[in-house]
């Protein structure tokens, strides 16, 4: 037999029959009738829901999904893979918006094999609170902490309510059990490596801020309101009173705040002014950082320590490679990188054209 069959045999042994009351497995052996083709088709059928699961599934893959159930429903079996058939099935019914067949298909699944796994799963799915859910998934890891299937639910909902570091842990731990079924880490590793992402994310962080964390870019909108959210560094403006983004756009980019250009190349602010809606680069975070750490300092003379510097020291140059000694942005870089807000990205080189990740401003204006 494959691997994959011997899983499901094993499977059908023993993991149906748990005993809520005393928390032991029932000792009677199930003899499948089932060949072991019928029983590659079920793990073939997995796999095919968990990768839909996982990347987004369109109305062809689920249609596809759905004829593989029906084929499998044709095969000679015995209860218990019906039972694990149902539940795949209501899985599948669940991402198709059909949750009534997904909770009729959980209901069989019980009544043929009660607690198998993928129809406990299925009761999770089915669980739109998410409290009540993780509440679920802890009660049946107590039971079974050998699946990693329930650790990588657990990874799930703790994503979904932003308790990013737990999140991590489980997805983490799920991994080492489901060395035998890879493609479960495959298909959840975006949600684990987001998840690492934000796991300096507090339960409890403003949805917004969460949100703008997640991008893979953000907008000068998009880091004023995650500034303003999160840190009391642009009171200099506010004084405490809330202020409309836009507006808090425009008188940055009055006070210079915010560079008329990110282009590190140039020494002469172009006549036109950039829009809220810009992705903001690298150099123009260095900037937008070093410049309110000014403002709340109450210290301009930092906007040219470096610069001041550099110009009373003949031939000199500057420490950072990709950033010339007589580009506007060298006294916010140096700043920025010497006060360790912002680090090079190699060591020498600041790449100041490179788009900044929520994450990663995040990260950034918490250390300033």
């Amino acid at each position: 037999m494959g691997a994959k069959k011997n899983l499901y045999l094993f499977f059908l042994v023993i993991a149906g029959f748990i005993i809520p009351g005393c928390q032991s497995f029932q000792k009677d052996l199930i003899v499948s009738s089932v060949d072991e083709k019928t029983y590659e088709g079920l793990a073939e059928l997995e796999e095919i829901v968990i990768r839909l699961d996982g990347g987004g599934a369109g109305r062809d893959e689920l249609a596809r999904a759905r004829q593989q159930v029906t084929a499998l429903e044709g095969s000679a079996a015995d209860s218990n893979f019906d039972a694990l058939l149902s539940a795949w099935s209501g899985r599948l019914y669940l991402m198709e918006g059909r949750t009534a067949d997904a909770q009729r298909e959980y209901r069989r699944s019980q009544t043929l094999s009660p607690l198998n796994l993928p129809s406990q799963i299925l009761s999770f799915r089915l669980e739109r609170d998410l409290t009540r859910r993780l509440a679920m998934i802890d009660q049946s890891i107590e039971i079974e902490n050998f699946h990693g299937e329930l650790l990588i639910e657990r990874g799930r909902v703790l994503f979904d309510m932003n308790r990013f570091s737990e999140s991590v842990a489980a997805f983490d731990a799920a991994g080492v059990l489901l060395e035998s079924k890879p493609y479960y880490e495959e298909v959840y590793s975006s949600f684990r490596n987001k998840a690492w992402e934000l796991k300096d994310l507090q339960q409890g962080t403003v949805s917004r801020t969460v949100a703008i964390a997640g991008q893979g870019e953000i907008t000068w909108r998009d880091l004023i309101e995650m500034t303003n959210n999160e840190t009391p560094l642009l009171r200099f403006i506010t004084a405490g009173r809330d202020w409309p983004a836009e507006s808090l756009f425009a008188q940055l980019l009055d006070r210079s705040v915010i560079p008329h250009t990110q282009d590190t190349a140039l020494t002469e602010w172009p006549a036109e002014k950039p829009s809220s809606s810009e992705a903001v680069n690298r150099s123009g975070a260095a900037w937008f950082l070093w410049h309110i750490y000014a403002e709340n300092r109450a210290n301009r003379g930092l906007l040219t320590r470096y610069s001041a510097r550099f110009a009373n020291t003949p031939n000199a140059r500057s420490p950072v490679n990709d950033i010339d000694i007589l580009s506007p942005f060298i006294d916010s870089v140096l700043g920025c990188v010497e006060s360790e807000f912002i680090s090079l990205a190699d060591g020498r080189n600041f790449r100041p054209n490179e788009r900044v990740k929520g994450s990663d401003f995040l990260a950034m204006i918490r250390k300033l």
